[in-house]
């Protein structure tokens, strides 16, 4: 006996009229009980009402699971009613993580063949929306067929289910290549535009099918050329621009098929000018034409005159209203910097505008296309605007600004009078108080004995020393990383200060022995600075609050090895190599400070004094276009340590699949023996990006991992700038490693996850 239950439409007017979620919930309960009932009891006449309701319930966010197998029989169903719910369900309820979804492969194979339309047309929705790779593979031949069915409905939901199966399914595409070149035949708007997205899907994924459609490359310009003069169809032009989409579409495709190629390149440069000067730029849709045809002349091998005309198109686009526009033509002209410079050089006026942007992302871009556009004629005016700026950015970019100008000031100084002069402006606007700070935190020591080399040397006493760093922390003007370095810094000279002669003895059994008179202060320094670091306990900065409750435990429990926590930073050394793994290894070895030994005091003292001059040793020259990482005062902030001998350990590629590599350089810093750095760098050489990439890694208990954050989630096509991140050990057992790595990414439309054990590594990362 089936249960009666209410209509859809009293459903929804119910459900709509509860006043508590508790009403709605009790309602759902209540109408999902009638709709199990009715399964159970098999009442075929009202299925398809029933499963209609439950799918209802479903997009609200409430469970709906027991009607997969409905699905299942409505789809098996004569009746078009049933059919149409069925599928509309099984889009719904299903996808590719049930095995459920495998049952209908017959029943979609059964509606492929024949001969009604509308079934049709539900079953190929269907299969391109939740269609597995198994499902994909044992129905390709059919949807092949429908590919030339006379109805054009038909072919093109086909042609967009075998987008959907070349994703899937790479290897399948030799089944669609023959029926691609007769599609590009067609009239129907639909069907073109789905087949032109296929022909793409294709030549990004498969090099036999690149090659064979580079073939077709004169009658894509055909149709290119009758859209932009004569009007391909009235009823999809918009905004006075004929049929867009198709337009951008042709344009992606013929970008991939000139790429690397210089005959198909010959053959679109006319065109790509034609439609470069004939489009309207006063509405939004023109605009979209124009940016792929920019995107296009840039990737292909155009003529010169061409790509002129490209950052010409982008500096117009700097001068729209359109914030996204302007970003577009600020990021594509940071791309065009390197290969055509001198025509992105006549636009420096405009970009140097876009800085004043009240805008984060639009002033970010051009300041990064501003420090490109730097060279040895424009430096002096460059960097007076960029200190211009410096001065009045937004925090978030002040760091990124500072670092930029002072690689260029090192690069194309033209005198070294000026590269100093240019140095101290950018500290003083700046971070100078933070630089002293941590100048006195590290060679407080040297200051105090006084031998600089000056007619007059300044005599300094450690109580004016400690008051300036309190006065620091007091000031109300300090920001809080300026009062970290103070803190810091009085850290570290609690440990420097002559005259400490109880260095040794723990903090407790200095106050044991009770305050000393005024006059001997050299005992107290410790107590001092203890007492001044506890009132930042409970500082409501979160970072400041942090370093004084780390530094009080290292007061209280681990007095006997703060000496040694607290030691100097080594030397940096000169004429390093330029090697990505050093430099990264160079800022690693700051947590291992403890480990390595100290060097004589004055010769450091003299390797800070001469980073202002920017100068390397005699042997060894700097290089022409990237500076040495000792040269300059950019990490200055960083804590400079020493830079780690080139690496003797060979690299190994460890991962490689569709394109995407993966390859690991390792690193054993000289000072810590029981450090390794390993830098992970992913390249892609496939067609497409891979996007969302993440790199994961494990390894046994008895080591230390720290991962640090990478360079980027996207590793660009084509071989593009690569993806890396650095993976810190600690092996202080001397072990053999076992490094596990998982990786998760989307790669042609597909989400991908591997997990993997890296089994070969080199004896000589413990040995």
């Amino acid at each position: 006996m089936v249960v009666s239950s209410l209509k859809l439409q009293d459903l929804i007017e119910e459900i709509r009229g509860a006043k508590t979620q508790a009403q709605e919930r009790e309602v759902i309960q209540k109408e999902c009980a009638h709709i199990r009932a009715s399964f159970r009891d098999g009442d075929p006449l009202h299925r398809h009402r029933q499963l209609a309701k439950l799918l209802y319930v479903h997009m609200l966010g409430y469970p709906a699971h027991f009607g997969q197998m409905e699905c299942l029989k409505l789809i098996a169903s004569p009746r078009f009613t049933d059919k149409r719910v069925g599928y509309l369900g099984a889009m719904l309820l299903l996808d590719e993580r049930q095995d459920a979804h495998l049952l209908i492969t017959n029943s979609i194979k059964n509606d492929l063949s024949q001969g009604i339309q509308a079934v049709q047309g539900l079953a190929l929705c269907t299969l391109s929306t939740v269609g597995s790779a198994e499902m994909c593979r044992d129905l390709a031949t059919e949807v092949e067929k429908l590919l030339l069915q006379p109805g054009s409905y038909v072919r093109k939901k086909a042609v967009l289910t075998a987008v959907h199966m070349i994703r899937k399914v790479p290897e399948l595409s030799n089944i669609f290549l023959p029926p691609c070149a007769q599609l590009l035949h067609e009239r129907h708007h639909g069907i073109l535009l789905g087949t032109i997205t296929l022909i793409t899907e294709l030549c990004e994924r498969s090099p036999a099918a690149l090659k064979h459609f580079r073939k077709v490359v004169p009658q894509l310009v055909q149709i290119l050329q009758t859209l932009v003069t004569t009007g391909y169809s009235v009823e999809h032009s918009i905004s006075g621009v004929s049929d867009p989409f198709l337009q951008v579409q042709i344009l992606r495709l013929l970008r991939i098929l000139g790429r690397n190629h210089e005959e198909s390149s010959e053959i679109m440069n006319d065109l790509l000018a034609q439609v470069a000067t004939n489009t309207d730029t006063s509405r939004n849709a023109g605009n979209a034409v124009l940016f792929e045809t920019v995107l296009t002349i840039m990737d292909i091998r155009s003529a010169a005159g061409l790509r002129v005309l490209a950052v010409n198109i982008l500096g117009r686009f700097l001068l729209n209203n359109d914030k996204n526009i302007r970003y577009v033509a600020l990021t594509s002209l940071l791309r065009m910097v390197q290969s055509d410079h001198s025509a992105v050089q006549r636009h420096r006026p405009t970009v140097v505008e876009c800085l004043r942007e009240p805008d984060a992302s639009l002033s970010r871009r051009a300041l990064e296309l501003s420090l490109a556009l730097v060279n040895s004629s424009n430096v002096r005016a460059m960097t007076q605007e960029l200190q211009s700026f410096l001065e009045s950015c937004l925090p978030d970019l002040r760091a990124d600004c500072a670092s930029g100008i002072l690689l260029a000031a090192e690069r194309f100084a033209p005198t070294k009078r000026w590269h100093i002069d240019t140095i101290l402006r950018v500290l003083t606007t700046q971070p100078l108080v933070q630089v002293a700070a941590w100048c006195i935190g590290e060679y407080g020591d040297l200051l105090l004995e006084g031998g600089c080399e000056e007619t007059e040397p300044l005599q300094v006493e450690e109580e004016k020393v400690l008051a300036l760093l309190e006065k620091v922390l007091q000031s109300h003007m300090s920001l809080p990383a300026t009062r970290g370095y103070a803190l810091t810094a009085l850290m570290k000279l609690s440990t420097r200060l002559r005259g400490d002669n109880n260095l040794s003895l723990p903090c407790h059994i200095l106050e044991l022995k009770g305050r000393l008179p005024s006059h001997s202060h050299a005992t107290l320094w410790p107590s001092r600075i203890r007492q001044v670091v506890s009132i930042y306990g409970s500082c409501l900065d979160v970072e400041l609050q942090q370093r004084a409750v780390e530094y009080n435990t290292l007061f209280r429990k681990y007095d006997h090895m703060r000496a040694a926590i607290l030691e100097k930073m080594p030397l940096v050394e000169r004429g390093g190599t330029q090697d990505e793994e050093a430099k990264e290894s160079k800022e690693a070895q700051l947590s291992e400070a403890a480990l390595v030994p100290t060097e004589p005091q004055a010769s450091k003292l003299l390797d800070l004094l001469d980073l202002l001059d920017g100068t390397f040793g005699a042997t060894q020259p700097p290089p022409a276009l990237e500076p040495s990482p000792g040269g300059t005062l950019v990490h200055l902030l960083d804590l400079p340590c020493a830079s780690p001998a080139p690496a003797s350990i060979p690299n190994l590629r460890v991962f490689e699949r569709e394109g995407l590599q993966l390859n690991l350089s390792f690193v054993r810093p000289p000072g810590t023996p029981a450090l390794l750095l390993i830098t992970v760098t992913a390249v892609n050489t496939s067609g497409a990006d891979v996007t969302h990439f993440v790199c994961q890694a494990a390894v046994p208990k008895s080591f230390h991992l720290q991962l640090q954050a990478p360079s980027g989630d996207t590793v660009p096509a084509q071989g593009g700038l690569p993806v890396t991140q650095l993976l810190r050990i600690l092996n202080p057992n001397k072990a053999p490693l076992r490094l596990k790595l998982r990786l998760t990414y989307n790669h042609f439309g597909q989400s991908v996850q591997e997990i993997f054990e890296v089994n070969n590594l080199p004896v000589e990362m413990w040995q």
